[in-house]
């Protein structure tokens, strides 16, 4: 008898890996909450504090800088050890548990060691998630990762509509240490729920309609991980992958850290209706990431990667046209759709150039790039906002998507490995 049938066999296993999936996504909207809450949070705490632009963007660059530096050897991590429901939880708990902290400060370095905490959690969950769900749909990633990123965008929509109406009764300190509860609750869910199972690594259980796989290989050592990396850092398509990430993301971080400061500062909208744009951002990230996700399991990651950045600029060059007007907010939920759809499909599209054993590292490895991104793009938005006003921010994060792109058409050729194990 073969390893294989040892090993415990639920019930009904296709119900079972559902489960598994609207959880994890749970868990990510989870994290997305605690960051779509502090950007919210910023234009209060810049006011109370007597922040210059210039320091609110240096709290993200901070925030950013700690994630490119701990997301690969949080990747390598995930890779060699297994327990990935109790590094979720952990993550999940580490996330939250920094706004405790931050509720009771009035000092802007204690500020910026919470929100370090924050980074390094975020920085567990996603190669610990993302791998775990690539792992089991092989060839579905695309779709897959895209309802993983939907639970992201379920986090960062609901969270400004929520927070903005407690704001509306409570201070932003008592909002912030109540918001520790839901990681709490989320963790010891995780742990419920997933805790029971032998490990999501390599799991061998199929699901319905698939043949056994094989067990998963054991764990390479240090070094050999070391020179992983090293051989990944040496993929062409993957760093240009990567690189294309990293702009895309300087986009999506400015626009979050500076769209609300814009909206209170210079247009005079309420937390609330600043909220509510946010939430309209992040609803319209929500429809989209599927419906990419899906098209680009089918037609290609290339295609759907490089048609959603040039609309992305072109949402902001006519966001620039009308400032101040119904069609600023419009084109809101338009740059959130296409700005958003690729998220998933950019991670897809790097798992398709690496090696499965090496999918934790190669998501650290991607998430480092896009921190970078995130960590330069506050600071320069910050100054450009100094310098020459808020809205001047909103072209520079027009030339940054249009840099991702650029860095998409230089793919050789679109890498997506079909169902039928066929590359095109």
């Amino acid at each position: 008898m073969s390893g294989l049938a040892t090993l415990p066999q639920p019930p009904h296993p296709g119900i079972l890996r559902l489960k598994d999936v609207w959880l994890i996504s749970a868990g990510h909207a989870m994290t997305h909450w605690y960051t779509a809450t502090f950007y919210l949070l910023l234009p209060l705490i810049g006011t109370e504090l007597g922040l210059s632009y210039v320091q609110i963007g240096f709290i993200m660059t901070v925030q950013h800088t700690i994630g490119a530096a701990s997301n690969l050897p949080a990747g390598m991590f995930v890779d060699r050890y297994g327990n990935r429901p109790l590094m979720m939880a952990a993550a999940l708990f580490w996330v939250g548990f920094p706004y405790l902290l931050m509720g009771f400060t009035s000092t802007y370095w204690v500020l910026l060691a919470c929100v370090t905490l924050v980074s390094v959690g975020n920085n567990i969950w996603h190669p610990t998630a993302i791998s775990t769900l690539a792992d089991r749909y092989p060839d579905r990633k695309g779709v897959i990762l895209s309802v993983h990123g939907m639970g992201g965008n379920v986090g960062e929509a609901l969270a400004p509509l929520v927070v903005g109406a407690l704001l509306a009764a409570f201070t932003w300190r008592e909002v912030v240490v109540a918001n520790v509860v839901p990681g709490i609750f989320g963790s010891l869910l995780i742990l419920a729920m997933l805790g029971a199972l032998p490990t999501l690594r390599g799991r061998a259980v199929p699901a319905a309609g698939e043949g056994p796989r094989k067990p998963p290989p054991p764990a390479p050592d240090w070094s050999a991980q070391l020179a992983q990396s090293g051989a990944l850092l040496r993929n062409r398509a993957m760093v240009l992958i990567c690189t294309s990430a990293a702009f895309r993301t300087m986009t999506q971080t400015g626009l979050l850290v500076f769209l609300p400061l814009y909206l209170t500062h210079d247009l005079g909208y309420s937390i609330f209706a600043t909220g509510v744009c946010l939430f309209v951002l992040q609803a319209a990230g929500f429809a989209a990431s599927p419906i990419a996700g899906h098209l680009s399991d089918r037609m290609g990651r290339s295609r759907i990667v490089a048609g959603s950045m040039m609309m992305s600029a072109l949402v902001i060059v006519v966001m620039l046209m009308a400032p101040g007007t119904p069609l600023f907010v419009a084109c809101t939920a338009l740059l959130g759709f296409f700005l958003y759809a690729v998220r998933a499909v950019l991670q897809a599209w790097m798992l398709d150039t690496t090696p499965a054993s090496a999918a934790g590292s190669a998501v650290g490895i991607l998430f480092s790039t896009q921190a970078i991104g995130a960590a330069i793009a506050p600071l320069l938005a910050g100054w450009v906002a100094d310098t020459w006003g808020l809205l001047a921010v909103f072209y520079f994060l027009a030339g940054t998507i249009v840099l991702a792109n650029f860095f998409v058409f230089l793919m050789p050729r679109d890498l997506f490995v079909r169902r039928t194990g066929t590359t095109a």
